[in-house]
């Protein structure tokens, strides 16, 4: 995937149209009319090889105007085995990207099926290489627990995969199940009842305790049934990956924890299976939270937002300053929005709008969406304090999202993600499948903050 620089390596030159003229004007005359002899035009995914006395001279990349990110994700399978370096004059963050989408474009999920993976390699300078590495080993591990079917990763082994973790970085580690999680963490405890594997509430810490406070909440269902309100097979074929939450959390803990964030992290993920058993919880249901709140089950398919409310509760009562949690919660977010831009919804409507903004400068995009008051309203029934439904059809990611407000104590600085997590087609660099959705912009964000 990647090399440490060398001015051996062969030059790759990411060109749109308009460079790859400038190019031409000062290329050398050999390679000049190779290019023009064979059509080359740097249109999007196209690349060339120029011969050179010993071999490639360099290699053509045709990109679109202003793309960073993708611009070399289709390469790595399409370049012979060798070492490469990016030779274009992009800015120390353009190239940080490109690199990225190189990396990315490397990532094959071989756990069930032996695929060859690219033998080509980049070049990077030791300066900039550790970021690089460390964010697109977060992007893979998402990617690759995602991927992962729910017969392989139950609530216990994604309990592992922190653990793990954890150990690695020096983090403490908790794993809360049993008679313990049903007395503290009811509303974890009911969602999951009805499983063979057990729920549990996974809680990591690391960093200076006298660092910021930073609460990463992410939702671990790793698989969605629905419950007793089934869904169809055609809504449940995809449902592995609603721990797609979890998933982003540990990566971006693994980020902050190997580049060495000046945080006070912690972490909590309610890790359940949403299955159909005698004992399943029911629609109209009255359930209690850890905060005490009753919760009216208008359908149990809205279980992932019932489950962070007890883990934005303990991250509240644990001192964070920040929480930002990840969770792949409605899908009235992929209607509204599609499946490649994920709404971010926060308290502080400035912050939440220059993510937006720094997201869509690293490629990574979040529209900012309001926390709107009135339709708080919506998720208020009679006989208790708040539904996991609200009343109408419409605004279903707003009222999910003040749902989860209503955990999160005041004056905290809180952001959601509602993130699909998912490709639904092959594209450079974003193969189909499990993807990840904001991390990097949230870490850039993080990184400036700091």
């Amino acid at each position: 995937m990647f090399c440490e620089f060398t001015e051996s390596a062969i030059p790759v030159h990411s060109l749109d149209a308009s460079a790859l003229a400038d190019w031409l004007k000062s290329a050398p005359e050999n390679q000049r009319r190779w290019v023009e002899a064979t059509g080359f035009d740097a249109a999007p995914g196209a690349h060339l090889l120029v011969p050179g006395e010993d071999g490639i001279a360099c290699v053509l990349s045709g990109r679109e105007e202003g793309e960073r990110l993708w611009a070399l994700a289709h390469l790595p399978g399409l370049l012979p085995q060798g070492e490469y370096r990016l030779e274009t004059d992009f800015s120390d963050e353009e190239r940080q990207r490109a690199a990225i989408g190189w990396g990315l474009g490397c990532y094959r999920f071989d756990r069930y099926k032996e695929i060859s993976a690219p033998k080509a390699r980049l070049a990077l300078a030791e300066a900039e290489a550790k970021e690089i590495h460390a964010l697109v080993d977060a992007s893979s591990l998402v990617r690759d627990l995602v991927n992962t079917p729910a017969i392989d990763l139950g609530p216990g082994d994604l309990a592992e995969v922190a653990r793990g973790m954890a150990e690695t970085h020096n983090a403490a580690f908790e794993k809360i199940d049993g008679e313990r999680l049903e007395k503290e963490f009811p509303a974890i405890h009911v969602v999951g009842q009805a499983a063979s594997r057990p729920p549990c509430l996974i809680r990591m810490q690391w960093g200076d305790p006298a660092d910021p406070p930073l609460a990463l909440v992410g939702k671990g269902v790793i698989f969605d049934s629905g419950g007793l309100n089934i869904k169809p097979g055609a809504g449940m074929v995809l449902m592995k990956k609603d721990m797609g939450g979890a998933a982003h959390v540990l990566g971006l803990a693994k980020v902050i924890m190997s580049l060495g964030l000046k945080v006070n992290l912690r972490v909590y993920i309610p890790a359940v299976e949403n299955a159909i058993a005698g004992n399943a919880y029911r629609p109209s249901d009255i359930i209690r939270t850890r905060r005490g709140t009753t919760v009216e089950i208008g359908n149990t398919d809205a279980e992932g937002r019932v489950v962070l409310s007890d883990a934005l509760t303990l991250a509240s009562e644990e001192g964070a300053e920040r929480i930002i949690d990840f969770a792949t919660l409605t899908g009235a977010a992929r209607i509204a929005l599609g499946e490649d831009l994920p709404p971010i919804y926060g308290r502080d409507t400035d912050s939440a709008r220059a993510i937006q903004d720094l997201s869509f400068e690293t490629e990574d995009p979040l529209w900012h969406m309001p926390l709107f008051e009135p339709y708080r309203k919506l998720i208020q029934p009679a006989i208790a304090d708040i539904s996991n439904t609200g009343t109408s059809k419409m605004g279903g990611s707003l009222t999910a999202a003040l749902f989860l407000d209503h955990f999160v104590d005041p004056g905290i600085d809180w952001y959601h993600l509602d993130i699909y997590a998912w490709n639904l087609g092959d594209r450079p660099g974003r193969p189909a499948g499990g993807e990840c959705q904001g991390l990097r912009a949230i870490w850039k964000w993080l990184k400036a903050q700091n």
